[in-house]
């Protein structure tokens, strides 16, 4: 995985996301979903694209239920970015890779 993209769980979110100095967009998926493994490649060329602006955080929605459920995420992959430990956007379902860098430059 690049550097830039890294797993947070229910207990790290926090730190991990709401705390971070830097933007995170926090990709919420599940291990049976075929869109969300067809994103994962171009989240680490987004992480790469962005270098140090942007830190991209997996976080598995079957063993980590109660972060999705307290940003009522129902659906995988949704793609909450946070900025400031706040959520300034939401993106669900596969979209593509200039898409998603849209979201990601009106936040940044």
């Amino acid at each position: 995985m690049n550097a830039n993209v890294f797993i947070t769980t229910d207990t790290s979110f926090p730190a991990d996301v709401l705390q971070s100095p830097t933007p995170v967009l926090v990709d919420f998926w599940g291990e049976w979903c075929g869109p969300c493994k067809a994103l994962a490649p171009m989240l680490e060329q987004l992480a790469a694209d962005y270098g140090g602006r942007l830190k991209i955080a997996k976080l598995e929605m079957d063993k980590n239920p109660k972060t999705a459920i307290a940003y009522g995420v129902r659906s995988a992959p949704t793609m909450l970015l946070f900025k400031d430990g706040e959520v300034q956007a939401t993106q669900a379902g596969l979209v593509s890779k200039a898409q998603l860098a849209k979201v990601i430059d009106a936040v940044l």
